[in-house]
């Protein structure tokens, strides 16, 4: 019995997968119909087309009639910030900056010291700062603004080929140390004093006078200590390292645009700044509460306020050094310097003045490079008890005081050749 089930059942087999093989046959026809196809292929390659019925579209067709299709086209609208906008007068291109651009990341490193010996590049903020600078031949890279109008107002013919980019008012004020930020910054490349063209009414007040800083870390102070140097005439101005960098920020806003109104010579040291000193020149030091004033200081000089009272932590260490020298020997490590009041004659030679920091003074090379070049100590006398004179106020000083003598010699010389 099994046996003939068994048999039967090999027999059905070939008529069940007929069965099967047409029920799924039959589906697939009917989901096809379902589908409402464009043709029909049969299995004997006959092709059928079919037509859609009333108000009906195939399926592809009505993928292909998009709304963009059926509508006349229109131009390719390009939002303003993703392209560059013109202006009309100049043909010059700006661009409007978008959120995240990443061209304005450079503004939180740009005030940096690393950024600006590294890359070579200076921050300028302000109109007239700016205009200053590129008149007197300073090459500016980009220019960030919030409105149209302060790039107008800036030398179209300097303005080619540097990006400009126009920014949020917000983001100025972000990055302005200005309480009332002037709605443009400039990044300029390190201007060199060689290339660069001063004032010519600048250049006709030259004098025979030049300003070496010496340890000045103060920012406000350097730079009214430019102002100053401008103007009295100085031909140069000569900073030493340990500076602080006469491009920082703090400094170019006390200058008030003086770096581009007399040369300036960064971070030099002590063995190569002669190279920048004229022939025949004698360097002074004006120095009322450094080594040498400690050192040398005199009944007199102290009855007259001419030293301050303050004792320098470096002087001690000198003074330490040589606690072992025999009575009447002399302190190798001091320079004698002759003193001498600053309202004498002490321009008959083209002359540097050299002016020290707050904090340390002058440094023991400044006053070695005086003595090689037959100069002085120059003292301003201040009323006794005074610690000292700021340092920008005792450069205005002896610079205008220089500038008097100097204006005082032209005058007796034209005054002699008239006699003649």
């Amino acid at each position: 019995m099994a046996a003939r089930v068994n048999g039967l059942g090999w027999a059905t087999r070939p008529l069940l997968r007929v069965v099967q093989t047409w029920c799924l046959d039959g589906r697939r026809w009917v989901r096809a119909l379902r589908r409402n196809p464009v043709r029909v292929v049969f299995p004997s390659g006959q092709v059928v087309e079919r037509k859609p019925g009333p108000g009906k579209q195939p399926r592809r067709a009505a993928a292909e009639a998009s709304p963009s299709e059926q509508r006349p086209k229109q131009p390719l609208q390009v939002s303003p910030s993703q392209t560059p906008c013109t202006w009309e007068e100049s043909g010059l291109r700006y661009d409007k900056a978008l959120p995240g651009d990443r061209r304005l990341s450079v503004m939180t490193i740009v005030k940096s010291r690393p950024f600006r010996e590294k890359q070579g590049k200076i921050l300028l903020e302000g109109r007239r700062l700016i205009a200053d600078a590129l008149k007197a031949g300073a090459v500016p890279k980009v220019f960030f603004f919030s409105r149209l109008e302060y790039i107008k107002e800036l030398p179209i013919d300097k303005l080619k080929g540097v990006s400009l980019i126009k920014v949020k008012f917000e983001d100025i004020k972000d990055w302005s140390d200005l309480v009332t930020p002037q709605g443009i910054m400039g990044i300029f490349a390190k201007p060199d004093h060689v290339k660069m063209t001063y004032p010519e009414t600048q250049l006709r007040h030259l004098l025979p006078l030049l300003l070496i800083c010496d340890n000045l870390r103060d920012p406000g102070n350097l730079g009214t200590i430019l102002r100053s140097a401008t103007g009295a005439g100085c031909s140069k101005v000569l900073l030493t390292k340990g500076c602080v960098d006469a491009w920082e920020p703090k400094v170019l806003r006390a200058a008030m645009g003086a770096h581009f109104q007399v040369p300036i010579v960064n971070n030099l040291d002590w063995e190569t700044l002669p190279n920048y000193l004229p022939t025949d020149t004698r360097v002074y030091v004006a120095d009322n509460c450094g080594l040498y004033a400690q050192a040398q200081r005199s009944d007199k000089a102290s009855d007259h306020g001419w030293v301050c009272e303050r004792r320098l932590s470096k002087l001690h260490k000198y003074e330490e050094e040589d606690d072992d020298l025999e009575p009447g020997a002399s302190r190798a490590w001091l320079p004698e310097l002759e003193v001498q009041s600053y309202d004498l004659d002490w321009t008959e030679a083209p002359a540097a003045v050299v002016i020290g920091g707050e904090t340390h003074g002058v440094s023991l090379e400044s006053l070695q490079l005086a003595e090689s070049t037959g100069g002085k100590r120059l003292l301003i006398p201040v009323v006794p008890g005074v610690d000292s004179l700021n340092s920008a106020m005792a450069a205005s000083i002896l610079l205008f005081e220089g500038k008097r003598q100097l204006r005082v010699r032209a005058e007796h010389s034209s005054r002699d050749r008239s006699y003649h």
